[in-house]
C-alpha cells in the first residue's frame, strides 16, 4: 500500500478533533487523571496495532494530542496509507503522563475508526485486481466525520465520490419522478449547471439507459442495483457515451465479478457505514 498521500491542511480537521475533545473533557477535565497523577510526570506512550491493517486516522491522532498539549511530542512511524501488522507501533508520543492520558480515547476513536475504513477498502480495491474499475464510497458517512472518513477511504486506495450535495449532480429516481421523467430531468439540469460541475443520473433499467443516452447532458450513469448480465449489458450500451459506475448491494464477494464487466466505478456505501473499528492501543 502506498502512503504518498496530499495530506489536508490541519487546521480543515482541527474543529471536528476539538468538538470531540470538548465532548470527552466535558466542563471540568480529566478529573481522574488530575485527581491520582502528579502534575510533573512524565511517561512515553506507543500507539499500537493489535490485529493487521491499513492505517488511517494518524494525522488526526496527532492533533488530538496536540490540542491537549502543544508541548508533547508526536512521532508517526507508520503513517496513513501504511500496512500494518499486529503487534506493529504506529506512533509514540513522550511529554506529560496528564496529557496524554487526557487525549488517550479520543485519538485512539478516531485512529480506530478511520483505520478499519481503510482496511475495509483495501479489501475493495484489491478484489478489482486486473481491471481498471475504481472502488468508491458515498455520502453514507458519520454525521460530521465525512471529511475524515473520505481521507480514509483515499488511505486504502479507494476514490472519493461527491462530498456533498453541493459539489456535483447527482440525479436519483426520486428526482425523475418529480421533474417528469428522464429527458426532462436532464434537460433542467443541462440548462441550469455550470460548466465546471458533472452531471450523473441513476438508472436501474437498459429502457432508462437508452433513454439517457439519446437524451444526452449526462457525465456519468449510475446502473443502480443490477444483476451482473444487466451490468454486462449496460456498460456495452453506456461505451464511449457515459462513465459508468455500479451501485447498490455492493458486497465484498461480488466486486470482483462486477469490476470484471469493464463498470468504471464502484461505489459501496458499505465502505464507511460498515467497517469495523480496527483494534488499536495505547500501551505506557
Amino acid at each position: 500500500m502506498s502512503t504518498q498521500f496530499a495530506t489536508l491542511p490541519d487546521l480543515i480537521l482541527e474543529p471536528m478533533v476539538r468538538a470531540a475533545l470538548m465532548e470527552d473533557l466535558g466542563q471540568n477535565g480529566d478529573i481522574t487523571t488530575r485527581a491520582v497523577i502528579p502534575a510533573d510526570a512524565t511517561y512515553s506512550a506507543r500507539l499500537n496495532a493489535r490485529e493487521d491493517g491499513v492505517v488511517s486516522g494518524m494525522q488526526i491522532a496527532r492533533i488530538a494530542f496536540h490540542l491537549v498539549d502543544a508541548g508533547l511530542k508526536v512521532e508517526t512511524l507508520l503513517p496513513d496509507g501504511s500496512a500494518c501488522k499486529k503487534g506493529d507501533t504506529l506512533m509514540t508520543i513522550e511529554g506529560s503522563a496528564a496529557s496524554i492520558l487526557s487525549g488517550e480515547r479520543v485519538a485512539l476513536n478516531f485512529a480506530g475508526r478511520l483505520t478499519g475504513i481503510a482496511t475495509l477498502t483495501a479489501a475493495f480495491a484489491a478484489e478489482t485486481k486486473g481491471t481498471a474499475t475504481r472502488i468508491t464510497c458515498t455520502r453514507k458517512t458519520t454525521p460530521g466525520l465525512r471529511i475524515a472518513e473520505k481521507q480514509a477511504v483515499l488511505h486504502g486506495g479507494g476514490y472519493n465520490h461527491r462530498f456533498g450535495l453541493s459539489d456535483a449532480i447527482l440525479i436519483k429516481d426520486n428526482h425523475i419522478a418529480a421533474a417528469g421523467g428522464v429527458k426532462a430531468v436532464l434537460e433542467a439540469a443541462k440548462a441550469s449547471v455550470s460548466h465546471m460541475m458533472k452531471v450523473e443520473i441513476e438508472v436501474d433499467t437498459l429502457d432508462q439507459l437508452s433513454e439517457v443516452i439519446a437524451t444526452g447532458g449526462a457525465d456519468v450513469v449510475l446502473l443502480d442495483n443490477m444483476d451482473t448480465p444487466t451490468l454486462i449489458k449496460a456498460v456495452e450500451m453506456a461505451k464511449g457515451h457515459v462513465v459508468t459506475e455500479a451501485s447498490g448491494n455492493m458486497r465484498l464477494e461480488r466486486i470482483a465479478e462486477v469490476a470484471a464487466t469493464g463498470v468504471d466505478y464502484i461505489s459501496s456505501g458499505a465502505l464507511t457505514h460498515s467497517a469495523r473499528t480496527l483494534d488499536l492501543g495505547l500501551d505506557f
